[in-house]
């Protein structure tokens, strides 16, 4: 039988709560005003801030969230969730469940949830479930789904109340086993490679970054704001791979066609590809553009860090320079293939205005003039 956490005591090392996060690109976007009517769900708060200070996260349009009904797992863990549905098509499920235990306990936990349970397939019922009723919402639904799951730890108490540099001189080995989901010890590179992708504001707060996982040591609302930017970071994610998969098919595309037999009008039925791919590019700079700027950093520069921590690890900027590099080989393709079409233009132009002078030639000697 699979560890189980025990009821909250002061006995234990620590408490907090476990979230798993699971999200689903499922449309290009969703009118959040007519989904808070099919649903009457309200819109998410605004994150709480670090620190009293001028500047805050704000997004531009926040998310709608709604509670689903409890996931139990097998083991008879009870977990509470909700769902949230962001205006450019990714929709975030989140269960959650709070915990008092040993480290030994909440390692055990995480690599069992890490690698064990398919919380996907939970997830994935949820989703279509409620996207039975909110269907009207989406703006060109997608067949297929892309998808990406993260764990999130957050702990509330330890014994004694490290602080951020006392935690991880002291508990670093087990911390990296949790961000990795793994049950045995890791290598000194293995735990420096985590560890080192950290970041605090107070001495007594912490967060740990990992692609697949995070370590948060803070209040709860200090990691409401920290699991939000996290959501955030993963919610850009998949609409880069998506973004990405959408120009590698585009391209393959292009690249077939001038791979078919070439012809002096060939060049004419490039117009209508380049017109297609340009079509595309726009489309993909709107929405890129659109996702990139769905929450603002107003002046809230630790905000922005943890960000930028969470983006690079989990990926999105890799993502996102591949897209933009497709974006611009697709920009140097679109204007090769308008120039070939230029030229085939003028060209035809020119043949036709000597055609038209040569027959003029014939009727002038003729003593034919037009």
């Amino acid at each position: 039988m699979p560890e189980t956490l025990q009821p909250a005591t002061e006995s234990f090392t620590l408490s907090g709560s476990v979230h798993v996060l699971l999200q689903f690109d499922v449309s290009e976007e969703i009118r959040l005003d007519r989904l808070r009517n099919l649903l009457r769900a309200p819109t998410v708060q605004q994150p709480a801030l670090k620190h009293p200070a001028p500047g805050y996260v704000r997004y531009k349009r926040p998310p709608v969230v709604e509670p689903t009904e409890p996931l139990i797992l097998d083991t008879g863990e009870r977990l509470l969730g909700e769902i949230k549905y962001y205006d450019y098509g990714v929709l975030s499920v989140i269960f959650q469940l709070p915990f008092s235990g040993t480290w030994e306990t909440l390692i055990s936990l995480t690599s069992r949830w890490a690698w064990e349970i398919d919380f996907a397939a939970h997830a994935s019922r949820i989703v279509r479930q409620r996207l039975q009723i909110a269907a009207p919402a989406l703006i060109k639904p997608y067949n297929e789904w892309l998808s990406e799951d993260y764990l999130i730890v957050h702990v509330r108490h330890i014994t004694g109340s490290p602080t951020a540099t006392e935690l991880i001189a002291t508990y670093g080995d087990s911390i990296a086993q949790v961000v990795r989901g793994d049950t045995l010890p890791l290598s000194a590179d293995e735990r420096k490679e985590v560890l080192q992708s950290s970041i605090s504001y107070y001495p007594t707060d912490l967060a740990i970054i990992g692609w697949n996982a995070a370590f948060l040591y803070d209040t709860p609302s200090g990691a409401e704001a920290a699991i939000q930017l996290l959501e955030y970071a993963n919610s850009q994610l998949l609409e880069f791979r998506h973004y990405d998969d959408l120009l590698t098919r585009v391209l393959d595309d292009v690249y077939d066609s001038f791979e078919q037999r070439q012809g002096f009008f060939t060049r004419f039925r490039h117009a209508g590809s380049a017109n297609r791919l340009h079509t595309v590019l726009l489309e993909v700079m709107e929405l890129t553009e659109h996702a990139d700027n769905a929450i603002k950093f107003l002046s809230d520069m630790f905000a922005a860090r943890l960000y930028r921590l969470a983006a690079s690890k989990v990926g999105v900027l890799d993502y996102k320079d591949l897209v933009h590099q497709k974006i611009d080989t697709a920009e140097d393709l679109y204007r090769f293939m308008v120039d070939q079409f230029n030229q085939s233009r003028a060209f035809f132009l020119e043949s036709a205005v000597v055609i038209i002078l040569v027959i003029e030639l014939i009727y002038l000697f003729r003593g034919k003039g037009f």
